[in-house]
């Protein structure tokens, strides 16, 4: 009876902590996590860890948004990606034990799982299928890095980079009668960020997207009325 309520409850807290990453992990996995991972609430702007850093250990992020960035040798910042609930992070230099190659800041207030690197190793020397699982996210990971390279190093132009960036955004949007709409609440600073390019001209740009109706904003809602036309406009 005792058993079986235990993987009740195990089924009810991998629900609430759902992603793709933990949904494949098997009860017992997750269940041996569950019991040295516990979750804290992070300010907004909290940072977790920085490039450099010994890792040590992994967050699982529960709630909210985490920006992962890098830094130049001069200081110039390059977003690559916001991740979302569901997701580890830090995975990589858990397992290589090198130090961290990404600084991870919360973008809103989050709730987030730290598990240490060596509880965190220790998971897979007691759980070895979970390795199948640690493979696909390192490899969803390099594909996103690639994409993102191709997005900063291979768009010809500005107009061209913040269209693909908020194409890339609105695959997670909210269909409406007005089109796809989502959260925009990231600086222009922070945009040009994620595409090479300075605050001035991401504001120029999204002021040329509204005029051309291409995108259209309400707050810190943005919504693309025809992915289409912002497609064609991004290949032209």
């Amino acid at each position: 009876m005792s058993t079986m309520r235990d993987t009740m409850n195990s089924y009810g807290a991998q629900a609430q902590w759902a992603g793709e990453f933990l949904d494949k992990w098997i009860p017992a996995a997750f269940q041996d996590l569950a019991s040295i991972a516990h979750p804290s609430p992070y300010a907004a702007n909290r940072t977790l860890f920085s490039e450099k850093e010994p890792p040590r250990g992994v967050y699982l992020l529960l709630e909210g948004e985490v920006k992962l960035s890098m830094n130049s040798i001069d200081g110039r910042r390059l977003i690559l990606r916001i991740a979302k609930r569901g997701e580890i992070l830090g995975l990589a230099s858990a397992l290589s034990g090198n130090s961290y190659e990404v600084t991870a800041e919360t973008l809103y207030p989050c709730k987030l799982a730290f598990v240490s690197r060596r509880d965190f190793l220790g998971i897979l020397v007691r759980h070895p299928e979970v390795y199948q699982t640690l493979s696909e996210e390192l490899s969803r990971d390099i594909s996103a890095a690639c994409e993102q390279l191709r997005t900063v190093g291979l768009s010809a132009s500005v107009p061209e980079k913040l269209a693909r960036l908020l194409l890339d955004w609105s695959e997670n949007g909210q269909t409406t009668e007005q089109g796809t709409r989502m959260r925009f609440s990231l600086t222009h600073g922070e945009i040009g960020e994620f595409i090479g390019a300075s605050r001035e001209t991401v504001t120029r740009t999204l002021t040329l997207f509204k005029t051309r109706r291409l995108v259209d904003f309400h707050g810190s809602m943005i919504t693309i009325p025809s992915k289409a036309a912002l497609e064609n406009y991004a290949r032209c």
